[in-house]
């Protein structure tokens, strides 16, 4: 590397300078001397762009630095790298494309903007010759899309099988180990800092998905609309699930999954009964993982934390590290290049196969479990198991009969679970979660 290249600092400009922001911040100028080591060239802020001026910041944030004119940070041609930590669609999006086509390379945690607009995104920035990075999108502090995108490179992604949510993580690990109910665990989450004021995007699934659709960019090469990923959340799970899974020897986490099914993807994101043999099973509380099976490498197995301050922003700057060394080096954009995507069928959650377990809170009456049994083979359902406990001691109390199939496609499920319900014996909807072998 000539002494020249190493004379001039990397200019850097954060837009947000929120928890994520902060830790960016304290990550850079802490370990300053480090970090100039492994760029070639020292690392220099020179704007932080805020919503308000008045705020606190960390201490290592600097006041000249702050400014809520988003012309000063983008209209400045000495910024040589932008850092989006400020969330959201818009004005993120408008950022970052406006950073990508003044030629400044562009570091991300955004996973929502990414699952929206990822691919068009990319596509702006290998058209311009600038990177795009985004570690710090999925899995807070774990190297999930580093894993995807270069270790992995010369290997073929069949499967991934990922808890993506620490809110659902540890929302579950209070109702198994605990025995805590659902609303208790999320206020306990709510009141240690692991969930929202409003936890519906995190409980509901749709976090999750965010970071499923991203995933998917690299393990499947696929531009996938968001939108099109079925998601479901935990917030129908209860105590007899999970005493029920501990019968059966599983237990329930929360899962993004996608598999590669040759002329299609399968995206799916929901709860499901996993072996407690199983590599997911025991990651617990508000850590993630990724359990990721290539064609070649077989299975490797990423575990973490998927958020808070620190762990996502040592992603940030590890990203910020590569982004100004391909820049330093006068390579920028190799990286971003890398990435090849095209559109993809997502395969319909009808066409899905797996094992079930089916919930049905029914009467106490004559007939029901032939009723119930009979309606699964007239869809070509086949039952491995089948558990009815206890009994009513009052009369119109439901009882619980508990299913597992053997492998059955979903639209036949759906469709037997279907007839079911409309049986006057029905005490509530009937209930479905999967069964997978992660």
């Amino acid at each position: 590397m000539s002494p020249e290249r190493v004379r001039f600092p990397v200019r850097i400009s954060l837009l947000g300078c929120g928890t994520v922001g902060g830790g960016v911040i304290q990550l850079i100028e802490e370990n300053a001397e480090y970090l100039a080591s492994r760029v070639g060239a020292p690392l220099e802020i020179k704007h932080v762009l805020v919503r308000d001026m008045e705020k606190d910041r960390v201490p290592q944030c600097r006041p000249e630095w702050l400014t809520d004119d988003p012309e000063r940070v983008l209209g400045d041609e000495g910024t040589d790298l932008v850092v989006e930590v400020m969330g959201g669609e818009d004005p993120a999006r408008e950022y970052v494309e406006r950073a990508i086509a003044l030629g400044k390379g562009v570091v991300t945690a955004n996973k929502y903007l990414l699952a929206k607009h990822g691919t068009r995104l990319v596509d702006q920035a290998i058209e311009r010759g600038v990177d795009l990075a985004f570690e710090a999108s999925v899995g807070g502090g774990i190297p999930v899309i580093r894993t995807l995108r270069e270790a992995l490179t010369s290997d073929w992604v069949e499967s991934v099988h990922a808890i993506m949510n620490g809110t659902c993580n540890f929302v579950l690990t209070k109702m198994r180990d605990e025995g805590t109910g659902f609303d208790d665990a999320v206020a306990e989450a709510q009141r240690l800092g692991y969930a929202e004021a409003d936890p519906s995007l995190d409980v509901g699934g749709h976090d999750a998905a965010q970071k499923l659709v991203v995933m998917s960019m690299l393990a499947f090469g696929a531009r996938v609309d968001v939108e099109e990923v079925p998601v479901e959340g935990i917030t129908e799970i209860d105590q007899l699930d999970f005493q029920f899974a501990d019968r059966f020897g599983l237990t329930i986490k929360h899962l993004a999954i996608g598999h590669d099914r040759g002329d299609s993807i399968a995206l799916r994101v929901h709860p499901a009964m996993i072996p407690k043999s199983s590599v997911l099973a025991n990651i617990d509380g508000v850590l993630n993982g990724a359990f990721i099976q290539g064609r070649a490498l077989g299975p490797c197995l990423l575990v973490g934390q998927g958020a808070g301050d620190m762990p996502t922003a040592v992603s940030v700057v590890a990203d910020l590290v590569d982004v100004a060394r391909s820049k330093i080096e006068g390579e920028p954009g190799l990286a971003t290049r890398g990435i090849q995507m095209k559109q993809r069928k997502l395969m319909p959650l009808s066409e899905v196969t797996s094992r079930y377990y089916l919930r049905f809170d029914v009467a106490d009456d004559p007939g029901v479990l032939a009723t119930v049994a009979g309606a699964l083979g007239r869809h070509g359902v086949s039952i491995e198991q089948m558990v009815q406990d206890g009994q009513a001691t009052k009369p119109g109390e439901a009882v619980p009969i508990l299913i597992i199939t053997h492998t059955s496609k979903e639209g036949s499920v759906r469709d037997a679970l279907k007839e079911v319900a409309e049986s006057p014996f029905m005490r509530g909807a009937p209930r479905l979660i999967r069964i997978e072998d992660a």
